[in-house]
């Protein structure tokens, strides 16, 4: 009997170590003002709020539509302060407790890898290993380094297998822990590629002449805390002394204009951009890769989530890029190729212009590298889910922004030479 109180305490104090969420709500406001502006960044000082779009209260403003998070707590004061200071606003998620539960499908979860769940980074990490050995004629693996809490970052490569060095694409998914959709986007690329590759020609051609690298996870440590402890965490999990709070933003800590805007040196902001550009170890291991292919690497696609855009440089400047109208053609291609299957709309441009600025990201660092075709998806939906986009949507929300890749893989492709 003991032994039996002894389980059902360690099953309790395991389950009380995940975040819940009942009675908070995701909040959409509208500012139409400067005033507006300031006091929505004022109210973020005075009371713990998630920003989901902007990425924090630093990058409020005019116009833009603020998506947050509130504690239950607060919900009250926060109502009263939207009344008094005549700031529209709509309830998007009125309790992110039910759309946490509701995000899965409710098919029983099976225990294996299933391309239509989100997977655990156990289920990911055993796929990795059988997707990898199941079809060694046209990928392999390669492990770059470890996270932060010495966990392998694995990068998948596919292509037919060649005797010279051919050109490459870099893709990864998962920079951000809570952006569920993404990392499943990396899954469903690996699946559709090795399946389709003899049956559909240009797949068939892209991976004959082409090798497209795969980072399925590039926070593994973040992610891994959003199944066990606190769906909503964004950063990774690395700690440094002096401060108590935990994790960098990894899309703020490339060295590209690091730190100048939209990016936080407060070690407790969201959007953190770490203590030095690569300071954290997932993205050293990453630029490092890329660095040492960079004569390979013709382009790089980065898959995050969301407001159902596809951009590209500059972030950290509003100065266009030297390939702007190219870029841009490209995109809007891209998106349009997207838009064919279920009318998925996307709005491309560069990342400054379209969103906001924003330094310290991907594929800002990797277009100055050199590797011109650099894009960043932010996959379904505009808000209604948010984060939480149920499992139901992993298929189609894959199966169009596949198109997409496509399309950029295949331009690419043509323009080799």
């Amino acid at each position: 009997k003991m032994r039996v109180l002894l389980l059902l305490g360690l099953v309790a104090f395991a389950l009380a170590d995940i975040t819940r969420f009942e009675g908070e709500k995701v909040l959409r406001l509208k500012p139409v003002l400067e005033e507006h502006v300031t006091l929505i960044k004022q109210l973020a000082k005075s009371i713990e709020v998630d920003f989901w779009s902007p990425e924090s209260s630093e990058l409020v403003s005019i116009d833009i539509d603020v998506d947050i998070r509130v504690p239950a707590m607060y919900l009250d004061m926060v109502h009263t302060f939207l009344q008094q200071n005549d700031i529209e606003h709509e309830v998007l998620i009125e309790d992110l407790q039910s759309a946490v539960d509701g995000q899965a499908d409710n098919k029983p979860s099976p225990r294996a890898h299933s391309y239509t769940k989100y997977n655990n980074w156990d289920k990911i990490q055993s796929w990795i290993a059988s997707v990898s050995s199941s079809n060694s004629n046209l990928i392999s693996k390669q492990v770059i380094g470890n996270t932060y809490q010495g966990r392998p970052m694995t990068v998948l490569k596919l292509g037919k297998k060649s005797s010279s060095t051919k050109p490459a694409i870099f893709m990864d998914c998962g920079i951000h822990a809570r952006e569920w959709i993404s990392t499943a986007f990396c899954q469903w690329f690996v699946k559709e590629a090795l399946s389709t590759y003899g049956s559909d020609s240009q797949m068939t051609s892209l991976l004959d002449q082409m090798d497209v690298f795969v980072l399925p996870v590039f926070n593994i440590d973040g992610y891994d805390y959003t199944h066990k402890s606190n769906r909503m965490w964004r950063k990774t999990r690395s700690r440094r002394s002096g401060s108590s709070c935990i994790g960098t933003d990894p899309n703020r800590n490339f060295n590209a204009g690091w730190c100048t805007t939209g990016a936080s040196s407060n070690p407790c902001s969201e959007t953190f951009c770490g203590f030095k550009p690569e300071s954290e170890i997932e993205v050293k291991n990453v630029a490092d890769f890329i660095r040492r292919n960079k004569s390979i690497i013709k382009a790089y696609i980065t898959i995050h989530s969301y407001s159902q855009l596809l951009l590209f440089p500059y972030s950290y400047t509003y100065a266009l890029a030297a390939d702007h109208r190219e870029l841009l053609k490209v995109a809007e291609g891209a998106s349009a190729a997207l838009r064919s299957l279920y009318g998925t709309r996307y709005t491309s441009g560069p990342g400054a212009a379209t969103i906001y600025p924003a330094a310290g990201g991907s594929d800002d660092w990797a277009y100055d590298l050199g590797v011109k075709y650099s894009y960043t998806f932010e996959l379904r939906d505009t808000g209604r889910y948010g984060f939480l986009l149920p499992e139901s949507q992993i298929k189609p929300t894959c199966e169009e922004t596949m198109l997409a890749v496509k399309y950029i893989a295949a331009y690419v492709q043509k323009n080799l030479y």
